[in-house]
């Protein structure tokens, strides 16, 4: 295994420029062959995806009743005061993400046209954001309506070209101008909402200079919500001495923005050794009533400092654990014992207004797919860590022949480039979908690291 310095400036290098020269699609928080899973998944009323599914269509935001309240000048002071038609927006995104997953699940077009409805309301109405929380809004609410926006773009028919067309409009001259400097000395929840709402904005808009900003925001931007200052390295969060609400949504957005991340062949789960996994395990075992190390932790500019570790809001847990559970523990192999234990207290995962929720439902065994994948005969990545490596014509050559059962269950350490074009390794372990033990990994433990 590479050293953790060398690791890093791999993954810099192929962070930057970005490494892929197509977007997949869709390809926010779930790509198309997760979804299928789900949907079997319900159509069999297995479990946990049942209960799961039941507790979405029992949410107000997934009823067909639904009215959305699209206002032209959204105002939102701090700490959301005043509030015009602020909550509005916020609880339009929820809705909006819950017909599009609806939709994705169940098959039923009336949650597809509810999603569309909502999309088209407010991309016709919405001309400001303003006060000072206006940027805070655009980073939480925008992951709502990006991933619905995605899964309405290239899996339904009924959002016709012109209605799509002013959507992009929306981002680029009213989201965007209010995120893309971030806000890099507030508390590092603030700008992790908006690096997983511009790499969202960036794989909607095809546009990978805004995608790439949002990446290297999360990597080595000078601000409390970049990885390297919102999680330390014995997993202490920035907020964790603020309270656990925001320690749990500054997290949840890095983990969005991870999953955007590895579905666009780009590993920020795996930045600075897992740092974010870390975090997710440190605030676990505390939320749990479990005793942690906590040292004073001063942002970045010196403005919070934090001395002791918050009680406020501790036990209440956001639904932000299916997915980094998922991606850590069955994608990589590591151990997340407190993680798994949140999970076996809460779920199935509900819905909460300033995360994509719903994890058990979407996330909860969902097949194991390279980072990247798309289609299986592009979706490839060459290990850069002593294997041999093949040119990019033999790597296709190769893949082109392969039953595509297989090529999605490869596994992958890490990433690399060879004539601007990603291959793959021809000597890597495969396994079929009948057989996914991935021989090439092992189990991995988070216990001990950083003390």
């Amino acid at each position: 295994m590479l050293p953790l310095r060398m690791s890093t400036v791999l993954l810099m290098l192929c962070l930057l420029p970005r490494c892929i020269a197509a977007f997949v699609h869709p390809g926010m928080l779930h790509n198309q062959g997760e979804l299928d899973f789900v949907k079997g998944r319900l159509q069999a009323g297995a479990q946990p995806w049942k209960a799961a599914g039941d507790k979405l269509m029992a949410d107000p935001k997934g009823s067909l009743a639904w009215i959305p309240k699209p206002r032209a000048n959204v105002v939102r002071g701090a700490y959301n005061n005043p509030d015009l038609g602020a909550s509005d927006m916020e609880k339009d995104g929820g809705a909006v993400y819950a017909h599009a997953l609806l939709w994705s699940v169940t098959g039923d077009e009336a949650h597809a046209r509810k999603a569309v409805e909502i999309l088209n309301a407010w991309s016709g109405t919405l001309k400001s954001i303003t006060d000072h929380d206006a940027m805070l809004l655009v980073g939480m609410a925008g992951q709502m309506f990006l991933n619905a926006a995605e899964l309405m773009r290239h899996t339904y028919n009924g959002w016709n070209d012109a209605d799509q067309e002013r959507f992009r409009g929306m981002l680029r001259t009213i989201y965007y101008p209010l995120i893309k400097d971030f806000f890099p000395t507030a508390n590092g929840n603030w700008d992790a909402s908006m690096i997983q709402t511009m790499m969202a904005m960036g794989v909607f808009l095809d546009d990978t200079a805004m995608f790439n900003r949002g990446v290297n925001h999360f990597l080595t931007g000078q601000t409390n919500g970049a990885i390297g200052f919102y999680v330390n390295t014995f997993g202490e969060v920035q907020e964790s001495g603020r309270d656990q609400a925001h320690t749990q949504m500054g997290l949840g957005f890095l983990s969005c923005a991870a999953e955007i991340g590895w579905k666009q062949g780009v590993d920020l789960y795996g930045a600075l050794d897992n740092r974010l996994a870390l975090g997710i395990e440190y605030t676990a075992q505390y939320n749990l009533g479990q005793n942690v190390r906590y040292e004073p932790y001063r942002s970045i500019d010196g403005k919070y400092n934090y001395t002791s570790i918050a009680t406020s809001g501790r036990g209440d847990f956001r639904p932000i654990y299916e997915r980094v559970y998922q991606h850590y523990h069955v994608r990589k192999g590591l151990e997340m014992p407190f993680t798994k234990q949140v999970i076996d207290r809460i779920r199935p995962e509900g819905g909460h207004l300033q995360h994509a929720s719903w994890g058990t439902l979407l996330y909860a065994g969902v097949p194991v797919y390279p980072m990247g994948y798309g289609n299986p005969a592009i979706s490839i990545r060459m290990r850069p860590n002593g294997f041999s490596r093949t040119s990019p014509e033999e790597a296709f050559k190769v893949v082109s022949n392969m039953d595509p059962e297989k090529v999605r269950y490869l596994g992958f350490f890490g990433l690399g480039v060879s004539d601007g074009i990603q291959a793959f390794d021809v000597q890597g372990k495969i396994s079929t979908m009948e057989n996914k033990q991935r021989e090439s990994s092992r189990p991995l433990s988070l216990e001990g690291r950083g003390k």
